[in-house]
């Protein structure tokens, strides 16, 4: 596929779990990657703490192999696989796994990894769904960025006014979920913070296809409205974190349209 003018050569996806680079990342992989520009994706568990499973395989197994069968589909040109152990949702992390690792140790690791790949562009998840292993991630991710000198980090974001809406649906849908609410678990980043929205509702179709590969994980969109699915899977949302200039500040290359596309200005964190 020939590279648009503009667009990133490589760009990296950090995930902590297969199925967050398709679930959260897939539009942008699909974006990226119908833009010639190569993607990688590094993952840094299989997901073992994960829930369902197939037949007799270990969960981490079976999620290794929906992980790179998704990344197949989103165009993905090469997957690594940290193989840290997941550390679920609740209860203290146990010694080994992600959320107990040495964040120096974390960062450091992936700063080898970006420093082989030689990204121009990082991107991993905002965190705000409140998995600790996400927010491990995308701290060690944007550390390890920051070091390597990568010119644009981003995180792909919740938007809080999306998960209001998502919220509302739960509590109408679901009567032992009535107990929900954004502010107690601070969902979604604040609609303020997100300084770029591309649009990859062309590659609807495809996701679902990378969607349906992680067959042993209920999707987070299952039973959603279509205009809730629409704002989830038509669109990324990303803040920026760190953005030298190189092209232009808060620029992201739109392949649908001539030239860039104009973001707003954000306040980037370290």
């Amino acid at each position: 596929m020939s590279h648009s003018p503009g667009a990133p050569t490589r760009l990296l996806v950090a995930v902590a779990h297969p199925d967050d680079e398709t679930f959260g990342c897939g539009g942008l992989l699909l974006h990226a990657a119908a833009a010639g520009t190569d993607t990688y994706v590094v993952c840094a568990t299989r997901g073992e703490a994960g829930e369902g499973g197939t037949g007799d395989e270990p969960l981490g197994v079976v999620r290794e192999r929906e992980l790179h069968r998704a990344a197949a589909v989103l165009g993905v040109r090469e997957v690594t696989l940290l193989a840290h152990r997941d550390s679920g949702m609740s209860g203290e992390p146990e010694p080994g796994t992600l959320a107990a690792l040495d964040p120096d140790a974390l960062a450091a690791e992936l700063e080898a990894h970006v420093a082989r790949v030689r990204p121009e562009v990082v991107v991993t998840l905002d965190a705000s769904d409140g998995h600790r292993d996400h927010e491990v991630m995308r701290d060690a991710a944007v550390a390890a960025a920051t070091a390597a000198g990568v010119p644009r980090v981003h995180l792909v974001c919740l938007a809080r006014s999306s998960m209001v809406r998502w919220v509302e649906h739960q509590r109408a849908e679901h009567p032992d979920r009535e107990h929900l609410s954004v502010e107690d678990v601070e969902l979604g980043t604040p609609d303020e913070l997100v300084t770029a929205t591309l649009d990859v509702s062309a590659h609807r179709a495809r996701l679902a296809e990378a969607m349906a590969e992680h067959a042993s994980q209920d999707s987070p969109y299952d039973g959603l409205p279509e205009s809730l699915l629409s704002d989830f899977l038509d669109s990324v949302r990303l803040r920026t974190v760190r953005d030298t200039g190189a092209a232009g500040p808060g620029r992201w290359w739109d392949h649908r349209r001539p030239g860039w596309v104009e973001a707003r200005t954000a306040t980037l964190v370290p």
